[in-house]
């Protein structure tokens, strides 16, 4: 009986493939280590600020890590004279949820070097809002957008907090504004929508909702991602669809209202 020779060339295949796969989890880690090595050897505030950045980069999801991010730039906050440095520290605080400590990190920065990084207020306005200090939030947005004033993203966050100190004709003008340059924007329709709804202009509160909704459907992950500067890209898939679940549930109260307001009218 003749024996059947074995497919050896199917050891060396799948060989190969085991040895490929752990490449890909392995290569971060030797990159890091790499990385780590390099620092230790010329520890200076620019080079952490540099490999910082790169773990903050939602735009490299290979190396985005914020606990290596923040080590980074605490490296570097040993030069204080250093651009952005607790900036960015603010900002990691912000995505960990430590507003205390991220309203600390933002007021020094803002103190040592005042103007000069005006995307400071921007996150200073952020902090704010989420602790509850919707005027002072405000304060810090109009700082920012006199330098900016076509930011999409800042008008917006503008919008909200206008919106949570019930100022709502100026979160509307606030809005309207950023749609002259940002016509398709779900986040700004959404805004504009909530505003006109707040003021009882509820037929163009709809008509916004069902523009944030359509708009919403189209947006990418890479957009979320552009979006929200510094979230885990992992994560994106998630916020897109929560900004669409956000944007049809808002149309849908909306659409409830208008219709027991058309139901009034009879």
């Amino acid at each position: 009986m003749r024996r059947v020779r074995e497919p050896r060339y199917l050891y060396g295949i799948v060989t190969m493939v085991v040895i490929g796969t752990i490449a890909v989890y392995a290569w971060p880690n030797l990159v890091n280590a790499i990385e780590y090595a390099r620092y230790r050897m010329d520890p200076s505030a620019e080079r952490a600020f540099e490999y910082g950045s790169r773990h903050l980069d939602a735009s490299e999801p290979e190396h985005y890590n914020l606990e290596r991010a923040e080590f980074y730039y605490r490296e570097a906050s040993r030069n204080p004279n250093l651009p952005y440095v607790y900036h960015e520290l603010a900002r990691i605080s912000f995505l960990k949820g430590e507003f205390n400590a991220a309203l600390a990190q933002i007021n020094l920065q803002i103190s040592l070097h005042g103007s000069t990084t005006r995307n400071s207020f921007y996150v200073r306005g952020l902090i704010n809002g989420f602790v509850g200090d919707y005027d002072a939030a405000a304060r810090d947005y109009e700082t920012y957008l006199r330098t900016d004033s076509k930011n999409w993203a800042a008008i917006n966050d503008y919008a909200w907090v206008l919106l949570k100190a019930k100022r709502y004709e100026d979160a509307l003008i606030a809005v309207d504004w950023g749609l002259i340059y940002w016509p398709d924007n779900a986040w700004l329709h959404n805004s504009r929508a909530t505003a006109l709804f707040e003021l009882g202009r509820i037929e163009a509160a709809l008509k916004a909702a069902e523009a944030a909704s359509a708009a919403a459907a189209l947006v990418t992950e890479t957009q979320w991602s552009q979006a929200y500067p510094g979230n885990d890209p992992l994560i994106a898939g998630d916020g897109v669809r929560a900004l669409q679940v956000a944007t049809s549930e808002n149309m849908h109260t909306i659409q409830l209202a208008f219709e027991e307001a058309q139901k009034g009218m009879r």
